[in-house]
């Protein structure tokens, strides 16, 4: 089986294929506000990745990347990459898609942060994701998990 990460287009097909998702929230609202607008086109850039079973999407994730000087995760310092609404769907669960979307954001090369849902902790830590230690004034009620790549490591908040 042969499974490939895309970059969503914005359009009302791909909006209709997210309202199978749990996560399906503001972003994707404000979304569909642009496209009745007509703002966005069909090839618009959206932070939004996915994977389709046949022509039905099975899983995606948005991916947005941070620059440096917003960085208070890493060091040294530097661009990172942030995954939002990782999800897959109940019935496509337990078959790799989700670590499809890992990987592919991994192969950036780039450190990544994320906010994972209770439920999906093991998930991550099986993806090699750690926890931050928590720093109240940055983390603000989140609890962050943090991949490193080669040559990166936690950043020294004192």
């Amino acid at each position: 089986m042969v499974t490939k990460v895309e970059k969503l287009k914005v359009n009302f097909k791909t909006l209709e294929e997210f309202k199978k998702f749990k996560e399906y929230g503001i972003q994707e609202l404000s979304m569909s506000e642009d496209l009745e607008e007509n703002l966005v086109d069909n090839d618009s850039d959206s932070p939004f990745y996915g994977i389709y079973f046949g022509d039905k999407l099975v899983a995606r994730m948005s991916l947005y990347q941070i620059e440096a000087k917003f960085d208070r995760y890493f060091y040294p310092p530097q661009n990172y990459l942030e995954i939002w609404k990782l999800e897959v769907l109940p019935e496509y669960q337990g078959k790799g898609y989700g670590k499809v979307l890992v990987e592919f954001a991994k192969s950036f090369g780039l450190p990544i942060k994320t906010n994972p849902r209770v439920q999906s902790r093991d998930f991550w830590e099986k993806m090699d994701f750690a926890n931050v230690e928590y720093d109240m004034e940055r983390d603000r009620g989140e609890n962050p998990l943090v991949w490193y790549p080669t040559g990166v490591e936690a950043q020294n908040n004192n």
